[in-house]
């Protein structure tokens, strides 16, 4: 409780400071349930008043009607060009783009519609999130679910102890610091391009994204290549998305799902027992181990999720089979998630010949322990 109140003070400042909102719509904003308690908690803290708090700041840039700028704080390192390279493949067209070192996105939420930008704050350990967005009741909401999408919270000095012991990643992670898990803005959205790409490349799944977004996404107006929202479970439920060139079976797995994000049998927002969840999502017929996983990874924020059939993965060490992938990922437990994003990168930058020399001399050295004879202590 003392940790939300003082994110929700934290943020209220931030509003005070550099937009012109008034004090009651701040309060709501922040997360205060009223005026009064708002009032009281600022004082407390600040000791002025709200009001005295915006009399006092100097005022360099307050951003028009609807628009805001926050500073996303994060743990270094931080690696964003890696962040940018992964979102970047995966950018659904008219929904997200990824341009010029920064990413944008547009945003729907409660019936509102919006979008978002993020890019690089050169100057400090943090990024900046430009938003755009009519209702400032759901900034709160909004802005955390950045942080989620960036990752912003990890603690790189803990993963990368359970990293850096493998041959294998040892000389990426040295290379590559601060490699985050990218999230998502909606879990429906992530789930349905993860079965999208079942199968295929991940550029034939982003063009049939993008088919899927200009035939059944809301248009939207936005700034650079920002054209459509992404369509919503009840519009899907109903699409005849064969027409856009889907398989039957593969239709019917994105129906289905979207039909129980309708009637609330999967809901992407709060699982608290991942596990549970994953067993519910793969009931859907079409759903399997790999598709839960990623969306494990990257919708759910779980750091141990891992597609241990990824082809991509098991390619990049030189392995045959997803158990023999699990085995050797036990090293990494728990931070499996971070491991397949190293992984990713090396396959997508061709560095897999690396990798595998570092593999065979693990494997080697693992078989060498084997058949040495044991200690002279251990020997009965």
């Amino acid at each position: 409780m003392a940790v939300a109140q003082t994110r929700r003070l934290h943020f209220a400042k931030k509003l005070i400071d550099e937009t012109r909102l008034p004090m009651s719509q701040i309060a709501l904003a922040s997360g205060f349930g009223c005026v009064r308690r708002f009032n009281a908690g600022i004082r407390k803290v600040y000791h002025r008043t709200p009001t005295q708090i915006r009399r006092l700041v100097r005022k360099t840039e307050v951003q028009p009607g609807n628009q805001y700028l926050f500073r996303l704080h994060f743990r270094p390192p931080y690696h964003w060009q890696g962040m940018l390279d992964f979102l970047a493949a995966r950018a659904t067209p008219g929904v997200e783009v990824v341009q010029s070192g920064s990413y944008r996105r547009t945003i729907s939420f409660q019936g509102q519609v919006g979008y978002f930008q993020v890019s690089l704050d050169d100057s400090r350990d943090a990024l900046i999130a430009r938003i755009e967005f009519g209702d400032p009741h759901s900034l709160i909401f909004i802005v955390e679910r950045i942080r989620a999408m960036f990752d912003l919270n990890a603690d790189w000095a803990a993963i990368v102890q359970s990293l850096r012991g493998d041959p294998a990643l040892a000389g990426r992670v040295e290379a590559d610091p601060g490699l985050r898990v990218p999230g998502c803005w909606n879990g429906f959205e992530l789930a349905t391009r993860a079965i999208l790409g079942q199968q295929i490349t991940v550029k034939g799944a982003t063009a049939m994204a993008g088919r899927m977004v200009t035939a059944y996404g809301k248009a939207f107006d936005g700034p650079g290549g920002l054209t459509h929202l992404f369509p919503s479970p009840e519009v899907i439920a109903e699409a005849k998305l064969s027409e856009i060139g889907l398989t039957a079976a593969r239709a019917e797995t994105i129906r289905t799902l979207a039909g129980a994000v309708c009637n609330g049998k999967i809901n992407f927002e709060g699982v608290v027992d991942s596990e549970a969840f994953l067993d519910r999502l793969c009931e859907i017929p079409g759903i399997g181990k790999w598709t839960a996983q990623y969306v494990a990874m990257r919708a759910l924020g779980e750091p141990d999720a891992f597609p241990s059939s990824d082809l991509g993965l098991l390619r990049a060490l030189a392995l045959d089979t997803s158990r023999e992938l699990e085995h050797r990922a036990e090293a990494w437990r728990p931070w499996r998630a971070y491991a397949a994003m190293y992984l990713w990168r090396i396959a997508s930058r061709g560095q897999t010949r690396e990798i595998r020399s570092a593999s065979r001399r693990t494997q080697k050295q693992t078989l060498a322990n084997a058949s040495a004879p044991p200690p002279a202590s251990m020997v009965v």
